[in-house]
């Protein structure tokens, strides 16, 4: 998308509210770049400013000052706006074109005409049913060809709008609210709102999806005026508006509403994951599904291929666990599903070239089979049934429905005919890969939100021309993380950044968890709190380990019996190495816990790194005995006999882990130390370069390692700088 630096410098001044000088910047661009009508209108705005700017300067006390200042900002806020969309409309051929198709077919587009047309396709189909059957279906054709028309107009119309004044967006929100219009065309309008208030924001437009998701009665329509209005929530318009925040956190009171927005956050990252699944799908569950069937895929399609009776005698076992693999792959996609994975991402991506998608609003538009595009496909007598059975009873949104549909001439070919005699006959049923959703969860909210999230990703992702909208679902710009927005901040929905912020790091997400999680008041700071900080920041780079430790110790002030904080607070201290503190910590673990494996490895660890290594040796040599084959153990006991100067003890060790099929780059390196420790300098160069070759840290560093991690620990083995440098020498040569 092309922009207007020049009037995204005055937006940008409207939002920091320096009035005056974005005014300057405005008249200095008309100036330029002539449009009367514009100019009229800013030299409105400047007379009112230069008005209230002259009665400040005399001194007169105007108690409505603020107010007059606030609303000239608004007026050019909506100028400059007005102006940017009207820039990108020349601009872009694309955009352009939507804009000029609806306006030079309809003359009138009063909302009064606008609803007269919408109410009188709901009366003419009441009428269809009365109509004698022989001429139902042709009137039934054109009745939703015209309407069909009217929904794509509109939709385009509305995509393409100017700011709204309050007129305007009350008149859409009664149609929207209205139980005299059709749930499709209201669901269609609000997804054409929600494109055009993301492209731009507007207030008005803002606030008519808030008061449909709070006032509408039709669940599907009510999700989407929630993903719209989340979507379309811009912080950055808050000191323009600051009612966003009064009516976002009035909704947040409602227990139902924190719950959905919840759950949308969570979708939304499910939505982000797509592709990942995708690639999960395509790699390692299909090629196990189709291995494990009689179906082959060939250039003719699916095609069932003859047992194999040789194969049966020779290997009776081979069929059986091939099905128990296919049916294991079978449950792995229907939990992906169930989890809010978006599983038909792949497949259908590939089924959106059709004519049918080059129209923005057929991306948007419900199923309904009496769709022009569609409907001759849903009637037709062949597979009909295997048709209607899927699309109901598959977790696709409506986007894939149309896809499936469109494209199910050339799916019915490639099914088996024996598979679809069975299906037709009644004696079988397809159930979609992924499984039958159920008639209960279909109704339910989060089901219709996710799938209008799908179709919304597969527009941003799929639509030719995706380029030319702002998408929601960029990743460098995080507009789906709206937990993290200032509108929701200090609202009731602030109980629940808790759990979105446990949901990102359990996928490993930990800046945006951190993000999240430093929005909490005093009031949430609670053990749960801390302990999710803790091991956030554990996972962050290390000028943030303080602060970990720090919250592992407001927790156990908390809850002082507590385990998991007390383990926390001991790896934290152990990062940090404060090793006198972590020994402390472990060794109450210990005493909780005697036989813990973790905990004595771990207290053995801050011994030598305390400097106490002969406790420690007793203690390895404890879990050694215990079990001679843990390689952690013996990896920890070989470095402690290097300390102690056992040097042939540990030599053993060594020999041991590096006779493993992939020995660590680490064991290299520490039977490197033992052996240069105990003079077999030769062999402790090579171990080195082993390490070199193999060891995957870039930033390694001999130098950083002898002269800075190892100087102490050379030092104290008796090893002098001359003698340092002779290995480094070698080492870099």
């Amino acid at each position: 998308m092309q922009h207007n630096e020049e009037l995204n410098q005055v937006i940008k001044l409207t939002l920091q509210r320096r009035l005056g000088r974005a005014l300057s910047e405005l008249e200095n661009y008309l100036l330029t770049h002539p449009q009367q009508m514009d100019m009229d209108v800013l030299m409105g705005i400047k007379e009112d400013y230069t008005l209230m700017d002259e009665y400040w300067q005399r001194g007169f006390a105007d108690p409505h000052r603020d107010d007059v200042y606030n609303q000239l900002l608004r007026r050019t806020f909506v100028l400059a706006t007005n102006m940017v969309i009207h820039w990108e409309l020349r601009n872009s051929t694309y955009l352009h074109a939507v804009y000029s198709r609806p306006r030079n077919i309809r003359k009138d587009w009063s909302m009064n005409a606008v609803r007269k047309d919408m109410e009188a396709f709901v009366s003419d189909q009441a009428m269809l049913s009365l109509e004698p059957e022989n001429m139902r279906q042709q009137h039934s054709q054109q009745l939703y060809y015209d309407h069909q028309q009217l929904q794509h107009d509109l939709f385009d119309y509305i995509l393409t709008s100017r700011q709204w004044k309050d007129s305007l967006a009350q008149a859409f929100e009664d149609i929207l609210v209205s139980p005299t219009i059709d749930t499709i065309d209201q669901q269609l309008i609000v997804s054409a709102i929600t494109l055009s208030v993301m492209q731009h924001f507007d207030y008005n437009k803002f606030r008519i999806l808030v008061n449909v998701y709070s006032k509408a009665t039709d669940p599907q329509l009510r999700q989407r005026a929630l993903v719209g209005w989340v979507l379309s929530a811009d912080d950055t318009a808050l000191p323009l508006y600051p009612e966003m925040k009064q009516l976002i956190a009035a909704m947040c009171e409602d227990e139902t509403a924190r719950q959905e927005l919840t759950e949308l956050q969570m979708q939304l990252f499910y939505c982000m994951g797509a592709e990942a699944d995708t690639r999960r799908i395509q790699q390692e569950i299909m090629p196990d599904l189709i291995n494990g069937s009689n179906l082959r895929i060939t250039r003719q399609g699916l095609v069932e291929m003859d047992e194999d009776k040789l194969e049966d005698i020779l290997h009776p076992e081979a069929a059986e666990q091939g099905m128990e693999k296919m049916e294991k792959r079978m449950e792995q996609m229907m939990d992906m599903q169930k989890q809010g994975a978006d599983i038909y991402f792949g497949g259908f991506s590939q089924m959106k070239r059709f004519p049918f998608f080059s129209d923005t609003s057929n991306w948007f538009v419900p199923f309904y089979p009496q769709h022009p595009a569609i409907s001759t496909i849903w009637q037709q007598e062949r597979g009909r049934k295997f048709l209607h059975i899927i699309t109901k009873i598959g977790a696709f949104c409506d986007s894939d429905k149309y896809s499936f549909v469109l494209a199910f001439n050339q799916v019915l070919e490639r099914i088996p005919a024996s598979m679809l005699k069975l299906i037709e006959d009644g004696e079988a049923s397809p159930i979609p890969i992924g499984g039958q959703i159920g008639e209960e969860e279909l109704r339910q909210p989060a089901f219709i939100r996710r799938m209008y999230l799908q179709d919304l990703y597969r527009f941003y992702r799929l639509y030719p021309a995706r380029v030319e909208f702002v998408n929601p679902f960029d990743a460098g710009k995080e507009r789906y993380l709206f937990f993290a927005s200032d509108l929701f901040q200090d609202t009731p929905l602030s109980q629940n950044f808790i759990e979105i912020a446990s949901f990102l790091m359990k996928r490993k997400l930990f800046a945006q968890a951190f993000t999240i999680l430093s929005r909490c008041g005093t009031e949430q700071q609670d053990y749960q709190y801390h302990m999710l900080m803790g091991t956030i920041l554990g996972h962050m780079p290390e000028n943030t380990l303080m602060s970990a430790l720090e919250c592992y110790r407001k927790a156990l002030l908390l809850q002082p019996d507590s385990q998991r904080a007390l383990v926390g607070f001991a790896r934290a201290s152990f990062r940090q190495q404060h090793y006198d503190t972590a020994l402390e910590a472990y060794q109450k673990l210990l005493q909780l816990q005697p036989d813990n494996k973790s905990y004595m490895l771990n207290t053995a660890v801050c011994m030598m790194n305390a400097g106490q290594n002969d406790e420690a040796l007793k203690l390895l040599y404890k879990l050694n005995y215990l079990d001679e084959n843990d390689n952690n153990v013996n990896r920890v006991l070989a470095w402690a006999l290097t300390l102690g100067h056992k040097y042939q003890q540990a030599g053993k060790l060594y020999d041991r882990l590096l006779s493993a099929q992939s020995p660590q780059p680490s064991d290299l390196l520490n039977y490197g130390y033992c052996l240069w420790f105990a003079g077999e300098v030769t062999i402790a160069i090579s171990m080195f370069r082993q390490f070199q070759n193999i060891q995957h840290d870039k930033n390694f560093s001999f130098v950083n390692e002898f002269l800075i991690n190892e100087h102490s620990q050379l030092q104290a083995q008796g090893k002098t700088d001359t003698e340092i440098q002779l290995m480094l020498d070698k080492l870099q040569a």
